[in-house]
């Protein structure tokens, strides 16, 4: 697993880390959220980290990790919808259209290799290499237009590395194929479990991803996810963390 804005340990002063490494720019990142709504509270899948790991060792965890520069290139079963598209690239530092789909597809990718759960449709999977194989053996192209985008968050200055996260939220019902032997007790992830979204033991997250699932669950309690409501974006200033709404356009 790769070490992103949702699996860095909280430090007490983020004000005194600024002047150790003022200048790592962030890298992009994703995570991807998988919901289950057939319960009167809605349910996240979590992996619990394996209790060797350097970063939260037994943890509870969301996949994802870095953008990889080939996420963009991978054929997909269906673009991203082009509001989803416009969302990724609202904020500060702005970004491309195709780096804007990179993080879509990233969000899926890791969520395959972290935990075998594939979002994808039938396609033509001839160009499909490398971290894709699981895609490719199920005959399936990766799908981003069933991704919603729920936060983005910055990890403060000062720290050596820095990720630029982009949280997205998909429907349990978007999995369409599973490989088998990727959690084991070896495994970074040794346990994928379906909790509740405010269960006690998502607050012992990093708490970042406890404000972005604070903020998920409102906009779950509105009904139907939207891609043009209000997007929360977290990021550090003074060395507090801050967070701005970035308004819903129609």
């Amino acid at each position: 697993m790769t070490e992103t804005a949702t699996e860095e340990r909280h430090r007490p002063s983020y004000r005194e880390d600024e002047t150790k490494h003022p200048y790592f720019r962030p890298r992009d990142a994703a995570t991807l959220i998988i919901i289950d709504r057939n319960h009167p509270t809605p349910k996240v899948l979590v992996g619990k980290r394996h209790d060797k790991v350097v970063f939260m060792p037994s943890a509870f965890v969301f996949p994802g990790g870095r953008v990889d520069p080939k996420d963009n290139r991978v054929p997909v079963a269906a673009k991203i919808p082009a509001v989803l598209e416009r969302r990724l690239r609202e904020g500060s530092p702005k970004i491309s259209p195709a780096r804007a789909r990179a993080l879509a597809i990233a969000a899926i990718r890791e969520a395959c290799e972290e935990t075998g759960l594939c979002i994808g449709k039938k396609g033509d999977t001839s160009k499909l290499t490398g971290a894709w194989k699981p895609f490719a053996d199920a005959g399936l192209l990766p799908d981003p237009s069933s991704l919603f985008l729920v936060a983005r968050a910055i990890t403060p200055l000062g720290r050596v590395k820095r990720f630029d996260t982009r949280f997205f939220t998909a429907d349990a019902s978007s999995i369409t194929h599973r490989v088998a032997g990727v959690i084991h007790p070896d495994a970074e992830l040794v346990e994928l479990v379906w909790v509740d979204i405010d269960a006690k033991p998502l607050a012992a997250m990093h708490p970042m991803t406890v404000q972005v699932l604070g903020q998920l669950r409102i906009r779950l309690a509105n009904g139907p996810l939207r891609h043009d409501a209000p997007l929360p974006f977290f990021h550090f200033y003074g060395g507090k963390m801050q967070m701005d709404l970035l308004p819903g356009k129609a």
